[in-house]
């Protein structure tokens, strides 16, 4: 059977084409590379909802893999931005919108959906937390960031900007109670299993995409909301936007060094290993539109370094993807559930 979590890797693809198109550097071909992956995301997207329409399943009796029901949304949204950014004129605008629109609701839907099944099920474990229980609530911080690309193109922008910063409260707010929960479990209980140590990467997720919403944010506010409000949404995006990336790259150390210390004793493949590409590229859109706000030589040259980490995870996880789909080593591991710790 086919579940929602195999739509990580549309999300994974997709990102590599936005950060290539918003790095804040100009190098030969690049954006005939990110067009390349904008057009391989999409064609991955269309083959994931084919097969999940002909044998998915919801998965919704599966504590951990239900929460990938996020992704879903977040691929349409992040194919959406990479239309808008690399496709054909009006048409892109169109079909961005509805891409957009439709990702919106399902990520909104997601978003109470999943957390009040985990609220009203029976009491769950108290090392149960891990970073999947954020994929419900990403979307509308994914919805913020990509709708802000949207808001010069609609007649009168403003609704459209005061929805999107609504949209990014609710992620930010639900995502820093998640990721405490996160934080503690991993000091009261430790690591865990071993195949879920990658979705400690997902915590990269709604930091970096946050930093992202806020820089897109500010830069739509301009011409679209009256003046003190429009000088304040450039300031924020600065102001929240460096520490918090701050905190981030704090999150990626220690990530980077648990999953050092697991791969030593054993790392088995999953499509949990897709943790490390999405996430990953959205701080380094963040990284590239705080270089571009600031100015500043030294996060250019972070965000070229976090590209460069982000195409080495996109080719090793698509890699392995590939080999386990051959080998169909991997259409078990979307049937079955996965524990959340050992």
């Amino acid at each position: 059977m086919f579940g929602p979590n195999w739509f990580a890797s549309v999300m994974g693809t997709g990102i590599v084409a936005t950060a290539a198109a918003t790095l804040p550097v100009h190098l030969p071909g690049l954006h005939a590379f990110a067009t390349v992956m904008w057009l391989l995301a999409t064609l991955l997207l269309a083959t994931v909802i084919v097969a999940f329409a002909r044998r998915g399943t919801t998965h919704s009796a599966d504590p951990v893999l239900v929460q990938f029901w996020g992704a879903p949304p977040m691929a349409l949204m992040t194919i959406g931005a990479g239309t808008l950014l690399l496709g054909p004129g009006s048409i892109a605008v169109t079909a961005s919108f509805v891409l957009w629109s439709a990702g919106t609701v399902l990520g909104l839907i997601v978003a109470v959906a999943v957390p009040y099944r985990m609220m009203t099920r029976p009491g769950t474990a108290p090392d149960a937390a891990f970073g999947g229980w954020l994929m419900p609530v990403v979307p509308p911080m994914v919805s913020a960031a990509t709708g802000a690309l949207l808001v010069p193109h609609v007649p009168d922008g403003r609704d459209l900007l005061l929805v999107c910063y609504a949209l990014a409260g609710i992620s930010l707010i639900a995502s820093l109670i998640v990721i405490t929960q996160i934080w503690t479990r991993l000091v009261n209980h430790q690591v865990g299993a071993a195949r879920m140590v990658p979705t400690l990467w997902i915590v990269l997720g709604p930091l970096g995409q946050s930093v992202t919403a806020f820089h897109l944010l500010g830069r739509s506010a301009e011409g679209v909301l009256p003046d003190p409000y429009a000088s304040g949404a450039q300031m924020l995006a600065v102001l929240y936007g460096v520490p918090v990336l701050g905190f981030t790259l704090f999150w990626a150390a220690l990530a980077t060094a648990i999953t050092v210390r697991t791969a030593r004793s054993g790392l088995p493949f999953s499509l949990t290993w897709w943790s490390f590409t999405f996430p990953v590229g959205t701080v380094v859109t963040a990284t590239g539109g705080l270089a571009t706000r600031t100015g500043s030589p030294v996060l250019t040259a972070l965000a070229v370094a976090l590209f460069a980490v982000l195409l080495t995870a996109w080719t090793i996880v698509t890699t392995r993807t590939l080999r386990g789909v051959r080998q169909k080593t991997l259409w078990p591991a979307a049937a079955q559930p996965v524990p959340a710790t050992r």
